[in-house]
């Protein structure tokens, strides 16, 4: 370039803000740094939506000595972005605190996500999510959910978990049906339901909803409900015991859970106090 346009190399770096001896001896990549990136890139073309942040997360165990800061800097340098998203304009509404769930199993709140399929036609998502452990209990698709789908599906859900103590849901006829309120009293569960129009009373799966449009619903096109719940469920294997949440210290919630049980059973165990 110099000598094409027959410039001096003082001018030239004078041009440009370089430094002559930058010039001289350009910056070399070592083999680290050249894997770090490589790593950075492979994980941000297979995970659009996340940012440097959750890189930074997932090559934690890979790369234990890198910071966030070094993460972005790489992230930076390869033109890596995520694309915001333009979200829908809502009237603003009252903001009303939540009662922070203190256990796994103590609060389970659900809601539902509608989509549509190539063809057009619309399919339904029903969501449940534990408050504490941010775990995603269960995703149901399906065309139609009643209030009896919603009861056996909790039921097959508790087979594994256990009953919870609340559930939180809005008043859609789903919840409010009587089988849904027959089930809530036979199992002795406590059933919150939000005021109309306050959305945010129901805040944890309303943050947990929107996961999971961007990640999921919005990064695919399905064209059979078959290939819908396929594609829902490995992203819900994924949201629970791969990708780091940042209200759980930054690891999986399934992960996050299972610590969670284990401190409670080891702070249960009696001990031995003439044992020294």
């Amino acid at each position: 370039m110099i000598e094409q346009y027959e410039l001096s190399e003082r001018y030239a770096c004078r041009l440009v803000g370089l430094s002559r001896d930058c010039y001289r001896h350009p910056p070399q990549v070592d083999a680290e740094t050249g894997a770090l990136s490589a790593a950075i890139i492979e994980i941000a073309q297979v995970r659009r939506r996340f940012g440097y942040r959750r890189i930074h997360d997932l090559l934690r165990p890979e790369f234990p000595d890198v910071n966030h800061k070094r993460v972005y800097r790489i992230y930076s340098a390869a033109n890596l972005a995520v694309k915001k998203r333009k979200k829908a304009k809502r009237p603003a509404s009252e903001r009303v605190p939540l009662q922070i769930a203190s256990a796994v199993n103590e609060v389970w709140s659900m809601d539902f996500v509608s989509d549509s399929l190539a063809n057009g036609r619309r399919i339904k998502c029903l969501t449940v999510a534990d408050d504490f452990s941010h775990e995603c209990v269960e995703i149901a698709t399906d065309y139609g959910i009643s209030g009896q789908y919603v009861t056996r599906l909790l039921d097959q859900a508790a087979v594994f978990r256990g009953y919870p103590d609340v559930v939180r849901t809005d008043n859609g006829p789903e919840f409010t049906s009587r089988v849904f309120m027959a089930w809530a009293q036979t199992h002795g569960i406590r059933h919150i339901l939000i005021q109309p129009g306050r959305p945010m009373q129901n805040g944890y799966i309303e943050s947990f909803n929107g996961k999971f449009r961007d990640e999921c619903l919005n990064e695919h096109w399905f064209e059979t409900l078959p290939q819908a719940r396929a594609a829902i469920t490995l992203w819900r294997q994924d949201y629970n015991e791969v990708r780091p949440h940042s209200s759980c210290g930054r690891i999986p919630p399934a992960k996050f859970a299972v610590l969670h049980r284990q401190n409670t059973s080891n702070a249960m165990l009696p001990t031995n106090e003439g044992i020294l």
